[in-house]
């Protein structure tokens, strides 16, 4: 005869929603269904590395973004510089140009692709920067033919 215990069979527990979803039937829609890969936004990332990190940088340690060196700025403005500096002083300059020509003058306007060249006795001339080889003081007078350092053209 058999007993009592052996005869009865355990009532089935219901998957709590903590529980994993291994209690469930394969009939089960859920579990027969092909299943899409849902991916969190990038915001969504984003929050939650900040909610990380934002603890980490209040107590004074470094996290992974800070550490990351800064990328350099596309333009250092000595180029900028250097023009307003020889206007100012309305140093006399001359621009040689990539045919070999000379031009005397005063820099007196420039912008992104251009300089505007002051000449006594002479038109002035608006010069593209892409024809200008090299530019030099005319106090720095230098021997015909010779190029600044490291003017490999």
């Amino acid at each position: 005869m058999a007993s009592p215990l052996n005869d009865t069979i355990p009532p089935r527990i219901a998957p709590s929603s903590s529980a994993p979803s291994s209690g469930r039937r394969a009939s089960d829609p859920e579990m027969s269904a092909n299943r899409k890969l849902i991916r969190p936004s990038l915001a969504e990332v984003r929050d939650q590395l900040a909610r990380a990190t934002l603890p980490a940088a209040h107590a004074g340690i470094a996290s992974a973004r800070t550490s990351k060196k800064p990328v350099p700025p596309d333009q250092t403005n000595a180029e900028n510089f250097y023009y307003l500096k020889q206007m100012q002083a309305k140093t006399d300059m001359v621009l040689v140009l990539r045919d070999g020509e000379h031009i005397h003058g005063v820099i007196e306007w420039y912008d992104r692709h251009c300089l505007k060249v002051h000449r006594t006795g002479e038109p002035n001339l608006l010069i593209y920067k892409d024809t200008i080889k090299y530019m030099y003081k005319l106090d720095e007078e230098r021997p015909e033919g010779a190029t600044p350092a490291g003017d490999n053209e």
